[in-house]
């Protein structure tokens, strides 16, 4: 007996064989059913509203300082000590002002709060929905892979904090499935479009205007390699590409013309460190999946490459070949990029997850499944890209108590304090599953300290200034103990002038740190420091949390000359020298 064909409506209603009794047959299971990943998808955004709205400060490493930043530019720099301390001129930088410009004029109506959770929403939604916007598309219609592409919501650059460059990610995803919508129209309205996108993504960040780039010459490029075949068809491709390139980079070379400024290190130098081993490189690579324990991100990442794998056997995938000449580009701008430049940190990271989301864009495993392959499929992506989610949200939680911590002791500072944030750094490292730390056991509480300027009024000197990236300034005398982006030291240090000195290029705020600051800021204080952990003297204790501690100090007290240094000092000498 012939089988009887399936057929697949647009409507997403199916023809089911029937038996002769007029009941489904088993051939049933065998019917294409239509690919609907629409309600995983929102129930993903929803969870993470939720978590935003729950979270304030979650372990988000840059975020605190962003918001303390975007409180000044609402309106805070005119609450007093603010104005004889910062400035605003948005003559210090043409670009990564984004969330700066947002803060500057809806943050006095919405309020900082509000602004803020809700830009930490789009930085975490915004990619994989733009990504799945181009995915859907190219690849004419819904499918579960896009579902899997909710894994690369967190990623290095995420749990970093790079709000700018997050929100860039999607705006350029967004843009480009506009921008191949447009190609079928005459090129004036699609060189219009492309400033456009340029200048907004420009003002946002400029590496999300690089994948911009990146993405339109891919999708110039066509879904096959008809365009190699004959050298008339390669020059016309070429002369489009170039059309497209200006088209975009025109409003960031104007800008740049009209604001040159760039960041740096402030000594005029690239200062340039590269990944330049292959276990350095390896890792930089694992920047687009890595959140709080890379063990569970790549175990969560297993069963994604299984149904990619098991597609690739079967030949059931599709590929669009221009996308996939733009993310192997991506991959290799990933392994030769600098680690740090000009004053900025991760350049690397940003490779790698506009690599992956290309990657997962570029192709479409097993577009045709049966009703038991959609049921397997859609239960295994739903468990990976929720649990993952659901794993993040479990960090939060444990991280919340932290926020808490720091905010208490805050209320004890009066208003107009100097503060000078240090910490406890770990003797043993970060724990298997620890939301304090992420990749490369960086940690996720340097900035809690910033929370000083919302919640006490008062100055932190580590709070984003840095001319070429942000429109916030410091006036003197304050700028002599302000860095434009700072670390943590450990606390063990403050006992040691000669150690102070040495690192002083970087930490000017730590010279004659009792004449200038009125209280210690001490977090991560409930773990062992690597160093000792010793407080120094002429100080007094104020408030304590089990993560926070607070000190009052003495400015009249003085060292005896003749005491022998702690023993913390050769450590910190030998460990930083």
């Amino acid at each position: 007996m012939a089988h009887q064909s399936a057929e697949v409506h647009t409507d997403g209603k199916t023809n089911m064989p029937a038996s002769a009794e007029g009941q489904p047959s088993a051939d049933a299971d065998a019917v294409i059913v239509k690919q609907r990943p629409g309600i995983v998808i929102a129930v993903f955004i929803a969870t993470v509203a939720v978590f935003v709205a729950v979270f304030k400060f979650p372990p988000i490493l840059d975020y605190p300082n962003h918001y303390a930043r975007m409180w000044l530019l609402a309106g805070g720099i005119h609450t007093p000590p603010f104005q004889q301390i910062y400035t605003i001129d948005w003559n210090r930088s043409f670009t990564n002002v984004g969330i700066d410009l947002l803060a500057y004029w809806l943050g006095p109506l919405i309020g900082v709060s509000l602004l803020a959770r809700s830009l930490l929403f789009l930085a975490i939604v915004l990619p994989p929905l733009g990504a799945i916007a181009l995915h859907r598309r190219l690849h004419a219609g819904s499918y579960y892979w896009q579902i899997a592409i909710l894994y690369f919501a967190w990623c290095a650059t995420l749990i970093g904090g790079f709000i700018n460059f997050q929100i860039g990610l999607g705006m350029a995803l967004l843009f480009a499935t506009a921008d191949h919508a447009l190609q079928s129209r005459n090129w004036l309205s699609l060189f219009a479009w492309r400033l456009l996108a340029g200048l907004l993504l420009t003002v946002m960040h400029i590496f999300s205007l690089g994948f911009y780039v990146a993405l339109v010459c891919g999708l110039e490029f066509s879904p096959t390699l008809a365009a190699l075949r004959s050298p008339r068809d390669f020059l016309r491709l070429c002369g489009r590409l170039v059309v497209a390139m200006v088209a975009c980079a025109l409003p960031a070379i104007c800008l740049f013309l009209y604001q040159p400024v760039l960041p740096n290190g402030g000594d005029g130098g690239l200062g340039a460190s590269w990944n330049d081993n292959p276990v350095l490189i390896l890792s930089n690579l694992m920047s687009a999946i890595w959140s709080y324990t890379l063990l569970a991100d790549m175990l969560l990442l297993i069963p994604i490459a299984l149904i990619c794998s098991n597609a690739m056997r079967t030949r059931r995938l599709t590929l669009h070949a221009g996308l996939a000449v733009t993310a192997v580009g991506l991959l290799l701008l990933a392994c030769v990029s600098p680690r740090h430049v000009l004053g900025t940190g991760w350049i690397s990271w940003r490779f790698p997850i506009m690599a992956a989301l290309a990657a997962m864009i570029m192709i479409c495993p097993l577009p045709r499944l049966s009703r038991k392959q959609a049921f397997s499929v859609l239960a295994v992506l739903t468990v990976v890209t929720l649990g993952r989610t659901a794993w993040i949200g479990f960090n939060w939680w444990e991280a919340d108590s932290e926020v808490t911590d720091v905010r208490t002791v805050l209320a004890a500072v009066p208003q107009g304090s100097a503060i000078l944030p240090v910490t406890m750094q770990s003797k043993d490292g970060p724990r298997i599953a620890d939301p304090r730390y992420f990749a490369w056991s960086q940690d996720t509480f340097r900035h809690l300290p910033t929370l000083a300027v919302p919640y006490a009024h008062s100055f932190v000197p580590t709070v984003f200034t840095a001319k070429g990236k942000q429109p916030l300034g410091v006036l003197p005398p304050w700028s002599d103990i302000a860095v434009p982006e700072g670390n943590l030291f450990s606390i063990s240090v403050l006992d040691c002038p000669h150690e102070i000195e040495g690192i002083s290029g970087f930490t000017p705020y730590l010279l004659h740190w009792r004449q200038r600051f009125d209280f210690i800021l001490l977090v991560n204080a409930d773990v062992e420091d690597r160093f000792g952990g010793t407080i120094p003297g002429g100080v007094t204790s104020v408030a304590e949390t089990p993560f926070a501690k607070l000190y009052a100090i003495d400015k009249t007290f003085a060292p005896s000359a003749d005491a022998p240094p702690p023993k913390s000092c050769a450590a910190f000498a030998a460990e930083n020298h």
